[in-house]
C-alpha cells in the first residue's frame, strides 16, 4: 500500500495534488462534479484588498499546449471572501486550505494576510508576488529580490500560519529571489506562476488579448517550470510546491524528483475538471510501478542520482 501522505511546512495533507490558484475558484464548481475531500488541499482563488472586475475582455486565448490568460485577479476581495466563501468552503472541503493572497503594497499584503489569522482552516498562506508594486513604478514584488524580501518579512510579522512565498519565472535567476525570500523568513516557496506572453490576431493586426500580454500556462510550461524547481531545491532548505504544465500523474512525479514537496495542477483543472481526482487515482499504481512505498521520498530523488 503507497503512503501518499505529505507535509508542507508542518502542515499534513492526505495527499500531494492541489489544485492551483486561478484554476478552482472557492471550490463551489468542482463540489458539483466530485467530493473535494480526494484533494490533498487547494489552493483558492488569488484575493486583494478591496474587490477587482479584472481586466477588459478578451483576456483569455489558446496558445501552443496552453493558454494565455490576463483576468486580472478578479475577485470579491478579502472581507466577502472571510463573510460569503470561507464559510461554504467548510461544507465542501474538509481539510486544510491554502489562500492565495495578492496586494499592491506591502501593507495590503500584511493586512490581507492579518485577517486570516482566525480562519481555521486556512492553513497556510500562498503570497503572491507577482503583483505590480504601485509605490515602485509598477515594478513586480517578484522581480527584485530586495521587494520580495520585504513582502516575507511584513507577512511573517503579521501572521502566525506558515508562509509561502508564489514566484514568478519572468526574472533572470528565480533562485536568487527564492534565496531572498527563505532568508526574509518564508516557510515555503510555490513556481512557478505563469510566463508573459502574447498573441496577434493576423487578420486584425492586433494583440488577441486586450491587455496586450498575458499569462502563459499549461503543458507548454512544464519543462520551464521544471528547471526553475530544480534550481530552487538546490538554492534553498525550505519545501516547494511546484507548479506549472503539470497535467497527469507522470508530471506530478516528475515534478518531485526535481524537488516539490507537493504539486499544484493548474490550466489541466479548465481542460478537464477531473484532473486532479484523475492525478490522485493514478497515483498509487504509477508508485508501486516504480517500487515507491511513501510518496514523500520522491522530493529531490533526481539530486541523488
Amino acid at each position: 500500500m503507497v503512503n501518499l501522505n505529505v507535509s508542507l511546512a508542518g502542515v499534513a495533507l492526505k495527499n500531494p495534488i492541489i489544485p492551483a490558484s486561478g484554476t478552482f475558484g472557492y471550490g463551489r464548481e468542482y463540489a458539483e462534479l466530485y467530493d473535494l475531500d480526494i484533494l490533498g488541499s487547494f489552493s483558492w482563488k488569488g484575493t486583494t484588498a478591496a474587490p477587482r472586475s479584472g481586466n477588459p475582455q478578451p483576456r483569455i486565448a489558446e496558445t501552443y499546449a496552453g493558454m494565455l490568460n490576463a483576468v486580472g485577479l478578479q475577485n470579491p476581495g478579502i472581507d466577502a471572501v472571510i463573510a460569503e466563501e470561507v464559510p461554504n468552503i467548510a461544507k465542501i472541503f474538509h481539510g486544510p486550505v491554502i489562500a492565495n493572497i495578492g496586494g499592491f503594497s506591502i501593507e495590503e499584503y500584511a493586512e490581507n494576510c492579518r485577517k486570516l489569522e482566525s480562519v481555521e482552516q486556512v492553513k497556510i498562506l500562498e503570497v503572491n508576488i507577482s503583483c505590480p508594486n504601485v509605490h515602485a513604478g509598477g515594478k513586480n514584488f517578484g522581480c527584485d529580490p530586495k521587494a520580495a524580501a520585504e513582502v516575507t518579512r511584513a507577512v511573517k510579522a503579521a501572521t502566525s500560519k506558515p508562509v509561502f512565498m508564489k514566484l514568478t519565472p519572468n526574472v533572470t535567476d528565480i533562485a536568487e529571489i527564492a534565496r531572498a525570500c527563505e532568508e526574509a523568513g518564508a516557510d515555503g516557496l510555490c513556481l512557478i506562476n505563469t510566463l508573459l506572453g502574447m498573441r496577434i490576431d493576423i487578420k486584425t493586426r492586433r494583440p488577441v488579448i486586450a491587455n496586450r500580454t498575458g499569462g502563459v500556462s499549461g503543458g507548454a510550461v512544464f519543462p520551464v517550470a521544471l528547471r526553475m524547481v530544480w534550481d530552487v531545491y538546490e538554492a534553498v532548505k525550505i519545501p516547494i510546491i511546484g507548479c506549472g504544465g503539470v497535467s497527469s500523474a507522470a508530471d506530478a512525479v516528475e515534478m518531485m524528483l526535481a524537488g516539490a514537496a507537493a504539486v499544484e495542477v493548474g490550466a489541466a483543472n479548465l481542460k478537464d475538471p477531473y484532473a486532479c481526482k484523475n492525478i490522485i487515482e493514478q497515483m498509487p499504481a504509477l508508485c508501486e510501478k516504480l517500487g515507491i512505498e511513501n510518496i514523500s521520498d520522491l522530493t529531490g530523488g533526481a539530486h541523488h542520482g
